[in-house]
C-alpha cells in the first residue's frame, strides 16, 4: 500500500512538473488575420508543444495593452510600432521588444480615386484624418519627409462614414482591413498608400515584455517566440483554417472574405517575410536598421539625441531562422 502510494505521489509530481506554462498575450486590436500566426499556434498545438498554455488577449480603442503590460498583468503584449518600444527606452521603463514581427508597417493612407490624392507627395498640405497615437507616430516620419504640417489633421474615429461620404477625405488606415471594407461598402478600390513604401523603417506588430522576464525566464521568453514564429510560417504557409476558426470565435465580425483578404494583402506586400526575415526567419530585427530608425525620429525632433536605443529591444531571441523549414 505504502508502495503504490509513493508511486501515485512520484505521478503527481511528475505531472505538475511537466505542466505548460501559463502565458498570457495582449493583442493591440482586435482578432483579425494579422494576429493569425498567434491563434495558429494556439490552435495547432505549436504553443502546447513549446510547453505553453497560451490565453490571447484582444484589444481595441478602448484597451490598452501597453499598461496592463506595465502593471504586469500581461506577460507579452503586441506593441504596435517601434515608437512604442523607443518610449520604454526615453522613459527608462524596464520593458522591451522581443521580436519585430512585421518587417513593414502595415499602416497605409487611404484616399478616393481620381481625386489627385495618388501619391505622397501630393497629400502635403490637404485635411487627413488620423488618431492621437498616429500624430505622435509615423504622422511625424511624413511631416519630415514630405512637409506635411499639423494643421492637416482632423480626428480619426475608426468610423468610414465621414470617408465614405466626402470624396476629397483623406484617412489612416490599415492595409488588411480598410481598403476591403470601403470596397464592400461603396463598391469602388480605394488609392492605399502604404507607409512602409515611402521608406518608413520602423518595424510593427513587435512583441514586448519585461526586462525581469528576459532575465528570470529566458528560456521561457524563448519559447514563445518561438512558437509564435512557427504559428506564422503555418498561418502563411500550410492551411490557416484553424486559426481562422479562433479569429471569427473570438471576433464574430470578422468573415471568411475579409480573412482571406487579410492574408492575402499580407503574403502580397512580404509584411511579415521580407527583409531580414528572408534569411534570418520571421521576427527578425537588427541593430543597424534600429539605429537607422533612431536617427530619422532625432531628425524629426521625436527623440532627444543620445538616447540609449539597445534599451527599446533585444536580439537575443531572433535572427535563429526558427520555423523555416516550414516555408514552401
Amino acid at each position: 500500500m505504502r508502495r503504490l502510494a509513493a508511486i501515485l505521489c512520484l505521478l503527481f509530481v511528475s505531472g505538475v512538473a511537466h505542466a505548460n506554462d501559463k502565458v498570457t498575450f495582449g493583442l493591440d486590436w482586435k482578432a483579425e488575420a494579422e494576429y493569425g500566426g498567434y491563434y495558429q499556434a494556439v490552435a495547432n498545438g505549436i504553443y502546447a508543444k513549446h510547453g505553453l498554455d497560451v490565453t490571447i488577449q484582444q484589444g481595441g480603442p478602448q484597451v490598452n495593452h501597453t499598461q496592463l503590460l506595465l502593471a504586469g498583468r500581461l506577460d507579452f503584449n503586441i506593441s504596435s510600432n517601434s515608437f512604442l518600444a523607443l518610449n520604454f527606452a526615453k522613459e527608462n521603463i524596464p520593458f522591451r521588444a522581443v521580436a519585430g514581427m512585421f518587417q513593414k508597417d502595415p499602416s497605409v493612407l487611404i484616399a478616393h480615386p481620381g481625386e489627385g490624392n495618388d501619391s505622397f507627395p501630393a497629400l502635403k498640405g490637404k485635411p487627413i484624418m488620423i488618431s492621437a497615437d498616429t500624430r505622435v507616430g509615423w504622422w511625424t516620419f511624413l511631416k519630415a519627409k514630405y512637409g506635411y504640417s499639423d494643421s492637416q489633421i482632423r480626428p480619426y474615429t475608426f468610423n468610414l462614414a465621414p470617408f465614405l461620404a466626402n470624396k476629397s477625405a483623406i484617412q489612416q488606415g490599415y492595409l488588411g482591413s480598410e481598403p476591403f471594407s470601403i470596397k464592400q461598402a461603396a463598391h469602388f478600390d480605394p488609392v492605399v498608400l502604404l507607409i512602409a513604401d515611402a521608406g518608413f523603417k520602423g518595424y510593427a506588430s513587435l512583441i514586448a515584455t519585461s526586462d525581469k522576464k528576459i532575465e528570470q525566464q529566458p528560456d521561457l521568453v524563448k519559447r514563445f517566440v518561438d512558437a509564435s514564429i512557427e504559428g506564422w510560417y503555418s498561418y502563411l504557409n500550410g492551411d490557416p483554417a484553424p486559426g481562422n476558426a479562433l479569429i471569427k470565435q473570438a471576433n464574430p465580425e470578422m468573415n471568411d472574405a475579409l480573412i482571406s483578404y487579410g492574408i492575402g494583402t499580407l503574403k502580397a506586400h512580404g509584411i511579415l517575410d521580407s527583409g531580414d526575415a528572408l534569411t534570418s526567419g520571421i521576427g527578425a530585427m537588427t541593430d543597424q536598421r534600429w539605429a537607422e530608425f533612431y536617427q530619422s525620429t532625432v531628425a524629426a525632433g521625436v527623440y532627444p539625441k543620445g538616447l540609449d536605443v539597445k534599451k527599446a529591444y533585444t536580439l537575443q531571441f531572433v535572427d535563429h531562422k526558427v520555423g523555416m523549414d516550414l516555408k514552401h
